[in-house]
């Protein structure tokens, strides 16, 4: 991690060495997340999909090889990940986030949660949950029918403009009267190709913008933010 050091210095390093963080999905966009947060120094890391590695994910997964089509996602990326960072803390949790499972998230306990999860309905009770905790929230829009990383931009979820996910949010969030108690960040492009499909150089792009807010938020004091 010596790279990491000469950039942000010993005691940012070891703000991430300590920080808690928590992802949700590590598909195409979760996955490149995943990975940079562990390069980059985050010490504490859990890791939650219920999915498992199909031929379909081959063109833009990090985790998905030939080799491991039909395993668990999660517990492929997290032998992945200890295979670059052995010393890591690394907890993957193979499970559908649900109005069901919900209960089973102590969000509270952890100073960052990611949303990378495709579900609405999945998307909505975590951010709703999350908003509720000290946490802090990064939240990826669909990353799907996109061409262009360059179009990729960040901004507070009430501003996200062109993200038909983003809209079907906040329209499911109104008509529900469930609301984010706190704003938050997300990563989007307004972006419309017009045809079915994702690309590996755009969920890239979006996982490591979701792993760059983490990991400024995370380095930088709290009496500082």
């Amino acid at each position: 991690m010596i790279r990491t050091i000469q950039l942000i210095g010993e005691e940012a390093f070891e703000r991430l060495q300590q920080a808690r963080v928590i992802l949700f999905g590590v598909g195409g966009v979760g996955g490149w997340c995943a990975e940079a947060l562990l390069r980059t120094g985050v010490g504490h890391l859990t890791i939650v999909d219920f999915d498992t590695i199909d031929p379909s994910n081959l063109n833009r997964q990090v985790v998905s090889t030939a080799q491991n089509i039909g395993l668990s996602k999660v517990e492929e990326m997290r032998k992945r990940l200890l295979s670059i960072v052995p010393e890591a803390d690394v907890t993957a949790i193979e499970q559908r986030y649900s109005d069901e499972t919900a209960p089973l998230f102590d969000l509270s306990q952890y100073d960052l949660v990611i949303d990378a999860i495709d579900d609405l309905d999945a998307k909505m009770r975590l951010i709703c949950e999350a908003t509720r905790t000290e946490a802090v929230l990064f939240s990826s829009m669909g990353a799907g029918r996109k061409l262009d990383p360059q179009q990729i931009r960040v901004t507070e979820f009430w501003k996200v403009e062109g993200c038909p996910l983003a809209r079907a949010l906040r329209t499911k969030m109104r008509k529900s009267g469930t609301l984010p108690a706190k704003k938050f960040q997300c990563v989007y492009s307004p972006e419309i190709s017009g045809t079915q499909g994702t690309l590996a150089p755009v969920v890239g792009t979006f996982g490591f913008q979701l792993a760059a807010l983490a990991i400024r938020a995370l380095i930088t004091p709290k009496t500082a933010v």
